[in-house]
């Protein structure tokens, strides 16, 4: 069975539809102010951030820190993965 993932909080769901139905708490417009959105990358065993290179062995743990380089500022943004 397949599982789908968001890009902004690495929660998963075996279907598109139920991930993107819902609030997602890492939005870059802010705590729940928009719905989760498909990461298009695949599973992986290593994901690496396209700001600054941190990588990290799942999709939640690597969007759960603010990123350093990240194009709006200085931990003003969560690490975002490549694909």
């Amino acid at each position: 069975m397949a599982k789908f993932y968001c890009k902004y909080c690495g929660t998963s769901s075996s279907s598109i539809s139920n991930l993107t139905a819902f609030k997602c708490p890492r939005h870059p417009d802010g705590d729940r102010k928009g719905a989760h959105a498909l990461y298009e990358g695949g599973e992986k065993k290593e994901y690496v951030c396209k700001y600054c290179g941190s990588k990290s062995s799942s999709l939640s743990s690597l969007t759960a820190f603010k990123c350093p380089k990240h194009p709006i500022g200085d931990r003003k943004g969560y690490h975002s993965p490549s694909r």
